[in-house]
């Protein structure tokens, strides 16, 4: 498997924690999202995605998947040896519900293209990082309440884990203040003990800057 990637992009990372908690071979090919101009928006890379983002997985037969979310279904079903969801059906609606709350209302408020798009708009640097701060700090308000109190996420490390990782990597280059989130800063500390997280981390990739 290839996937197409970049080191700090949370979509990205949170594929690479997949693959790695499930212990799949897949090669890493660097997409710069920031250097000249961004690569995304080459032709070259929009004919293998369309719309220009990152993570792509590029699989059997040369099928490529894209967005975080599907490409994680899809090694949920093909790979279900090392599952990311439980068996019980309320407690796979929790995991859901809190990767989607990742996924769908906290990421994509601070995802390049908008906060690109803010500046279009001539927000200054101060009022860009304000509405950063903004999103992540009220979506971590939710979460926070929606996770146990000891373990990870939900007791088993699982897909809430696999969101809130990279999540909470974005809250620290935005200069969130995790004091006020001890259950989310407790899954942090558990999840970076483990080698499949420790293999995926931004500092860890190839395409990081020295």
């Amino acid at each position: 498997m290839d996937l197409y990637t970049y080191y700090r992009s949370t979509s990205s990372y949170r594929i690479r924690i997949a693959l790695e908690l499930k212990g799949l071979d897949y090669r890493s090919i660097p997409v710069n999202l920031v250097g000249d101009g961004g690569e995304q928006h080459t032709p070259a890379y929009r004919a293998i995605n369309p719309q220009g983002r990152v993570p792509v997985l590029r699989v059997e037969n040369n099928q490529v998947l894209i967005q975080s979310s599907a490409i994680i279904e899809y090694l949920e079903e093909c790979y279900p040896q090392v599952p990311l969801l439980p068996k019980d059906p309320l407690k796979r609606a929790r995991q859901r519900g809190v990767a989607a709350l990742i996924g769908c209302d906290i990421h994509p408020l601070h995802n390049v293209s908008v906060l690109n798009r803010l500046r279009q708009l001539q927000l200054s640097e101060t009022e860009v990082d304000n509405w950063i701060r903004h999103w992540i700090g009220l979506g971590f308000d939710a979460v926070e309440v929606l996770i146990d109190d000891q373990d990870f996420c939900f007791g088993t490390l699982g897909l809430a884990d696999v969101y809130l990782l990279p999540q909470v990597y974005a809250a620290r280059r935005f200069a969130i203040d995790l004091n006020r989130y001890p259950r989310i800063a407790r899954v942090e500390r558990l999840a970076l003990e483990h080698p499949a997280f420790q293999r995926a981390h931004p500092d860890a990739q190839v395409d990081k800057p020295a």
